[in-house]
């Protein structure tokens, strides 16, 4: 068998097989980028790289030569003990080594580049916001196509094979086109009669007939222009759930910058996903210390400021905005708050008020991430110490609140943490919007 690529343009050759192959290993690739984006710093998760996979998992059916039946000859240079039809004993087993061991044993890794798009799209694969519910279209985007039918004009690549074939059946049916069995089966009737009688009325009654059906077969032809159809599309509009993340993160005195890089590289990896993953989602930055304010992105990760702690002020800014910009009705909110757990002794009963009355009522997911620091992992023998924040949110996700709650003490624990409050879930009552 020969496959030939006979298209004009070699530049793309390469570019199916690419694609075949990364969903092919799909899984191995996914595990191996996951792996990878721990060990990565944040900015660069952004920019592709090298992976390997076990080369296991890149092995492909190939076409090779059967090694039975037939003649092969071989020439083997520099032969001075053998003749022709002399038997050659096969060569012992085992003499060989393969990569990967002292032993002998194993192969190398199979190392594959991604581009920044493949990596981005195979690390977030099985990511979403939870219960992303269409609660009202204010939004829509003409960007989808849709089967519209047939015509009878169009691009080669749009033809409907069945459809031109049916209706090509259909015009011979009623045209009374002959079959190419009965021009076969006349034909072999004429030889017949050639050879047995020779020439005869009946002979020539056949060779008329044979004649005209083949003039009819020219006049009807197997398919014609009129029988061809196109597959027509048409835009169809497609209804966007609106949707708006919160971002709130204490900068206050008690976030030492090890906190605050944990916090940030959180949020990195939060913004990432969102622009990455959905057109119609927009970002609020809040940044709170004893009070609140919203912020853009630049002041936001990079911004010095620092103060006392007061949890309700960040909470009560959200709600400024969701009450001015961001109806309940009209979008779906999403909040994620970054803390130490440190808060105004005073302040813990106002926050759980307003968190509970007024924040996750209309929030469709509210996660919470506590960071600390290294030294704040349990020792073994000692009780785990609970932060006045997560005492108060512990209460509230107890009486049944929509609350998820982490708490990160390494760098190394913020991706499975992310992709643990992310990750997708199954389907449950009500609709949702891919």
């Amino acid at each position: 068998m020969y496959i030939i690529d006979r298209r004009l343009n070699p530049g793309g050759k390469s570019l199916a097989n690419r694609q075949r192959f990364l969903r092919r290993a799909k899984a191995q690739i996914q595990r191996a980028v996951r792996q990878t984006a721990g060990d990565r710093d944040i900015t660069d998760l952004e920019r592709g790289g090298e992976v390997s996979i076990p080369a296991d998992g890149v092995r492909e059916p190939s076409f090779r030569r059967s090694g039975e039946g037939g003649v092969h000859d071989h020439i083997l240079p520099g032969n001075k003990r053998f003749v022709e039809g002399d038997t050659v004993d096969r060569p012992p087993g085992g003499g060989g080594s393969a990569a990967g061991g002292d032993n002998g044993e194993g192969e190398d890794d199979f190392r594959f580049v991604l581009t920044r798009d493949e990596f981005l799209d195979l690390f977030l694969d099985d990511l979403e916001l939870p219960d992303l519910a269409k609660r009202r279209v204010a939004t829509v985007e003409t960007q989808g196509l849709r089967r519209a039918g047939y015509t009878v004009t169009g691009s080669p690549v749009n033809l409907a094979l069945l459809r031109s074939m049916r209706n090509a059946l259909s015009r011979r049916i009623a045209m009374r086109r002959p079959k190419s069995e009965d021009l076969l089966r006349l034909q072999e009737e004429i030889d017949r009669l050639e050879e047995q009688e020779g020439p005869s009325e009946r002979l020539a009654a056949l060779r008329l007939e044979l004649e005209q059906l083949q003039l009819r077969t020219k006049r009807f032809p197997y398919i014609d222009p009129i029988d061809l159809r196109y597959r027509r599309f048409e835009p169809v509009a497609k209804p966007v759930a609106q949707a708006v993340m919160f971002c709130l993160m204490d900068v206050s005195g008690s976030m030492t910058e090890h906190m605050k890089d944990l916090a940030k590289r959180f949020y990195m990896l939060l913004y990432i996903f969102l622009t990455r993953r959905y057109k119609h989602v927009e970002i609020v930055f809040i940044r709170h210390t004893h009070e609140a304010k919203e912020v853009d992105e630049e002041t936001f990760f990079n911004s010095p400021e620092t103060g006392g702690t007061v949890v309700s002020s960040a909470l009560r800014e959200m709600q400024r905005i969701v009450e001015e910009r961001y109806s309940p009705d009209a979008w779906n909110i999403y909040a994620a708050q970054a803390s130490d757990g440190d808060n105004s002794p005073n302040d813990g009963t106002t926050s759980a008020t307003l968190l509970r009355d007024v924040i996750l009522p209309v929030c469709q997911y509210y996660a919470y991430l506590e960071v600390g620091s290294d030294s704040d992992r349990m020792q073994t023998g000692f009780i785990n110490h609970k932060t006045s924040l997560w005492q108060t949110y512990e209460t509230l996700q107890e009486e049944g609140a929509n609350l998820a709650m982490r708490k990160v003490n390494h760098r190394r624990e913020i991706y499975p943490v992310f992709r643990e409050l992310f990750r997708r879930r199954e389907a449950e009552a009500g609709a949702r919007v891919p």
